[in-house]
C-alpha cells in the first residue's frame, strides 16, 4: 500500500479505524506489529506511532508494554463525554439533481436547533459508503441521515450501521431502506409511482409501452414492479410491453443500442417511454433527438422526480413529483425528534402526477 507524502499518519489512521468499526479488527484483536504497520504501508516508525497515538486517544486501541497493541472496546468508549452538535449525511449524490433540496430541507430544520451537517457522497458505491460512516463516526456525530448504497443488492456495510446503533447514535435513512435496519425511513412509495406512471400513458393511448429502470437500487425495483402492476390491471394489453434494466456502474451505450433497435425495428415499436426517474428521461430524450425523432409526436416520454430543469425539457416533461425540500425537512424534524428522546414514525409520501407536454394522447399522434 503506497501512500501520497501528505498526512500519512492521518490515512494509516483512517485505514485501521475503519477495519475496526467495520470489525475487520474485532475488540481485543492484536494489530499488526509497528514493523508489519512500517512495510504494509511504506512508511516510518515515527509516522506509525503518530497514528496508534491518535487511534489510542479516540480510544480505538489501547497498549499493553512488551505485548503489543490491541483494538479497545471502542463502542462502549465514547471518544468526548459531549459529542459535537453535528449530523452526519450521506447521500449517494449530493452535488447535483434532485439532492441538493433535499440537503437544504435537512439544514433549515436542523440549524434552528444549532446543529449543523456534515455531507459525504457515495456515488452510490459500498466501498465509498464504508468510507463514508467511517469518516462521519470520527467526527462524534450526534445523529446520522443517509440515503443506502444500491439497496437493491442488500447491506454490505451492516456491521458497521449495526456498531453505530449500538453507540446510541440515532439514524434513519431516506429515499430507500435497508431491511435488515430496524431504524425509522422517509421513502416515496415507488410502487404506486411506477404504477402511475404507467397508468397515466395506458389511459392516454399508449399500449406498447417500454419501462426502463434501475434495478440495483430498490426506487428502481419497485418502479419497475409498479410498472408490470399497471399492465397485470390490463391483461388485453399485457404482452404489449416491455422492460429495459439496467445498474449504476453500467455503461449506457449498450442500453441507447438496445433501444435504437426497439425504435427502429419492423415489430415491437414502442409509442412510450416510462423511465426510472427526469435524469434518464432528459437523456432518452436527447436520444430521441438524435435518432430524429420527437418528442412527444413520435414518442411519449414520462419521468419521476420532477427535476427542476424538468419544466424546461422541450414543452415540459410529464413526472412525478419528489418532495425533496419536504422529505429533508421531514428528515431534520425526525432526527431533532429523536436526539430529544421522542417518538417518531415513518413515513411514505404519496406519488403526485405532473402533467407537462412530454405526453399526448395516441389518437392525436402523427403516423410513423
Amino acid at each position: 500500500m503506497k501512500l501520497n507524502m501528505a498526512k500519512k499518519y492521518e490515512i494509516i489512521k483512517q485505514d485501521i479505524s475503519e477495519k475496526i468499526i467495520s470489525e475487520v479488527y474485532q475488540v481485543n484483536d492484536k494489530l499488526p506489529t509497528e514493523s508489519e504497520l512500517m512495510e504494509i504501508y511504506h512508511v516510518s516508525r515515527f509516522t506509525v506511532r503518530r497514528a496508534m497515538d491518535e487511534l489510542e486517544k479516540e480510544n480505538f486501541v489501547y497498549s499493553i508494554q512488551g505485548g503489543g497493541t490491541f483494538v479497545n472496546d471502542w463502542k462502549n468508549k465514547p471518544h468526548t463525554e459531549i459529542k459535537n452538535k453535528t449530523i452526519g449525511l450521506i447521500s449517494t449524490h449530493i452535488a447535483n439533481y434532485i439532492f441538493p433540496n433535499i440537503i437544504t430541507g435537512i439544514d433549515n430544520y436542523i440549524s434552528s436547533y444549532g446543529y449543523s451537517i456534515l455531507i459525504a457522497d457515495t456515488q452510490n458505491n459500498p466501498e465509498k459508503e464504508r468510507k463514508s460512516l467511517t469518516n462521519l463516526l470520527s467526527n462524534n456525530l450526534s445523529g446520522l441521515i443517509f440515503e443506502p448504497t444500491r439497496s437493491a443488492r442488500g447491506n454490505i456495510n451492516k456491521s458497521i450501521y449495526d456498531n453505530i446503533q449500538s453507540m446510541g447514535i440515532p439514524m434513519l435513512s431516506i429515499n430507500a431502506v435497508y431491511d435488515d435496519l430496524d431504524i425509522p425511513y422517509l421513502i416515496m412509495d415507488d410502487v404506486k409511482t411506477g404504477e402511475m406512471i404507467t397508468d397515466y400513458l395506458i389511459s392516454q393511448g399508449h399500449k406498447q409501452i417500454i419501462g426502463i429502470f434501475k434495478v440495483d437500487d430498490k426506487q428502481g425495483i419497485n418502479r419497475m414492479n409498479g410498472f408490470i402492476k399497471a399492465y397485470q390491471d390490463h391483461p388485453e394489453i399485457l404482452n404489449m410491453g416491455d422492460i429495459m434494466m439496467y445498474q449504476t456502474e453500467e455503461n449506457k451505450i449498450n442500453l441507447f443500442k438496445k433501444l435504437h433497435a426497439m425504435l427502429t425495428g419492423s415489430e415491437f415499436i414502442p409509442t412510450a417511454i416510462a423511465c426510472y426517474n427526469d435524469e434518464l428521461a432528459i437523456q432518452v430524450i436527447n436520444f430521441v433527438k438524435e435518432i430524429g425523432l420527437k418528442v412527444p409526436d413520435d414518442l411519449s416520454i414520462i419521468g419521476v422526480d420532477d427535476y427542476q430543469f424538468s419544466k424546461f425539457i422541450n414543452s415540459g416533461l410529464t413526472t412525478i413529483r419528489h418532495p425533496q425540500e419536504k422529505m429533508g425537512f421531514d428528515a431534520g424534524k425526525m432526527i431533532i425528534d429523536m436526539l430529544n428522546k421522542q417518538p417518531v414514525t415513518s413515513k411514505i409520501y404519496e406519488p403526485e402526477l405532473i402533467k407537462r407536454g412530454s405526453v399526448r394522447m395516441l389518437s392525436q399522434a402523427k403516423e410513423r
